[in-house]
């Protein structure tokens, strides 16, 4: 039985900075590279190969796979956890699915004139971005996540906490070929803009432009992260 305890360990290229229990160490370093495009959907991931990895017992490294298994970005298969990555029909039907959840936020507001988008909330949140805008953000993979923040704040104003729900849940399973989207300059730069672009016609009541205007920008994404997606599997099937 292992009764190890969950040792604190400094954060690795710090000095006295924040201390991390082993679990959060190892889901961290996980997150961080399966959320990278370093990681080929055929690596294994096992309680025994990942403590060995980080130099820790299998306890805190179970709490972190099934974190990961819970955040969508591990899947069992074959005995193992591997990288999740969505078929081309689930990928087609998910993004499918993300359109219509998105855009249901400002149709029923188009419908419905009783209700009202929360605009401190998209205020809020456009500070954020305009921010990114004058600081300037470099291709990250990790920006997936603020992207995805953006979409649920902007569906959340719309004031149906159970379409955000479902929003988040496709936003799981997408998550690891939608990283795809944000490895060149020219995709982060456009989707801060368009953010910002969509926000500003949601307050300014501009609500079918706004919808347009979002199908558009989720449409260009869908497109680039399919043709990236592909490409970057083939060289991994290429590879050695």
């Amino acid at each position: 039985m292992d009764t190890t305890q969950d040792p604190v360990l400094q954060e690795p290229g710090t000095q006295g900075g924040r201390r991390l229990t082993a679990r959060v160490r190892v889901y961290e370093a996980l997150r961080g590279e399966l959320l990278s495009t370093a990681v080929s959907p055929f690596t294994r991931y096992t309680e025994e190969n990942v403590a060995e990895r980080f130099g820790v017992s299998r306890t805190p490294v179970r709490d972190a796979l099934a974190r990961l298994e819970a955040d969508g970005l591990l899947v069992k298969r074959d005995g193992g956890l591997f990288r999740y990555t969505p078929t081309v029909t689930e990928f087609t039907d998910l993004y499918e699915l993300r359109v219509l959840l998105e855009t249901c936020g400002l149709d029923r507001a188009i419908d419905d004139p009783t209700i009202r988008h929360d605009t401190g909330a998209i205020e809020a949140e456009l500070v954020v971005w305009q921010e990114r805008a004058d600081a300037g953000i470099l291709p990250d993979a990790g920006f997936v996540t603020a992207d995805e923040q953006f979409h649920t704040v902007l569906l959340g104003a719309a004031g149906n906490a159970e379409l955000v729900g479902a929003l988040q849940r496709v936003n799981r399973r997408i998550r690891p070929v939608r990283m795809h989207d944000y490895l060149t300059q020219d995709r982060v730069n456009a989707t801060i803009s368009e953010h910002i672009a969509i926000g500003e016609l949601v307050l300014s009541g501009s609500l079918r432009q706004a919808r347009d205007a979002l199908r558009t920008h989720v449409g260009q994404s869908q497109s680039i992260v399919r043709a990236r997606a592909a490409r970057a599997m083939h060289l991994m099937q290429l590879a050695p």
